[in-house]
């Protein structure tokens, strides 16, 4: 399986390991790299497997698929272990976006040399309609022995959100121009485009989310960041998780929506400035 990495050798406060959400790519990340290249750091993000430039598992580009969370770990430790070849400076510091958020968690809960997580969005739960969870419980645990596993999960298809919704209404951001921002890159480089999640995928999710939510929180500073008009990820277990997380802090951004880091320049300069703070107080 070919992943792909990029790093910035930059500033001298640490390294900053960005770990983005689901259907994500590099390019995405861009401005958010400036972000904290400015602010003194050094950064190394990823392409997942199944999505941007990495090698997808299926036939079906347009689905995002693994048999496993277990897998992303397996990118994890890669990703890491370019940083260590690449001599980006310690220590190294946790950001990690939606999807991205869970496996960051499983992470810090195995112990990887974290010294500070910010979290925007985390998936520790996905947001679903009452009817639809128990269907989706049944259709994924059935899926595999029928040979189904690689179907599109319920209510999606291999449409690309950002290019099937207009700006009303989508659950992204409330920010125009970065609305306009990630749909041009889409645009213009299609092989960035994924659609829905397998059924396989989802069954991985849904296991993984139930496993992580019955460990103790880690002993990780962490700040997570959540807007009040998110509709993407499961709301309860972040408020839930961040209650009994002692060294950690619940961060809303009134009237954002899913991507913190990709609403207007007054959230993204709250969101790093304050994610800096967090990571020069535990530099060590």
């Amino acid at each position: 399986m070919r992943i792909r990495v990029a790093w910035w050798k930059a500033g001298d406060l640490g390294t900053v390991v960005l770990l983005p959400g689901r259907t994500e790519c590099i390019e995405k990340y861009g401005r958010a790299v400036g972000d904290l290249v400015r602010r003194g750091f050094s950064v190394i993000t990823i392409d997942w497997r199944g999505q941007g430039l990495a090698d997808r598992a299926l036939p079906d580009r347009m689905s995002g698929h693994v048999g496993d969370f277990a897998e992303y770990q397996e990118d994890l430790d890669a990703l890491l272990a370019e940083a260590r070849r690449a001599d980006l400076p310690e220590p190294y510091f946790m950001m990690a976006h939606s999807m991205g958020g869970c496996i960051g968690l499983r992470a810090l809960a195995r112990g990887l040399p974290f010294r500070a997580a910010v979290f925007s969005a985390p998936m520790w739960g996905i947001a679903m309609s009452a009817w639809l969870r128990p269907v989706a419980q049944m259709m994924t645990a059935f899926a595999a022995p029928l040979g189904l596993a690689g179907r599109y999960a319920p209510t999606t298809g291999p449409e690309t959100y950002l290019l099937q919704v207009p700006f009303e209404g989508n659950v992204l951001t409330t920010d125009r121009e970065m609305w306009a921002y990630m749909r041009d890159q889409v645009r213009a480089v299609p092989d960035f485009a994924l659609g829905g999640p397998s059924l396989a995928w989802l069954r991985a999710a849904l296991s993984e989310c139930a496993a992580l939510s019955a460990l103790p929180a880690p002993r990780v500073p962490a700040i997570c960041a959540l807007g009040t008009a998110e509709k993407v990820v499961d709301v309860p277990p972040v408020h839930l998780r961040m209650a009994g997380w002692s060294n950690g802090q619940l961060d809303l951004y009134p009237g954002a929506e899913h991507e913190i880091m990709m609403e207007g320049p007054a959230v993204r300069s709250r969101f790093f400035d304050r994610a800096a703070a967090l990571y020069d107080a535990n530099r060590g």
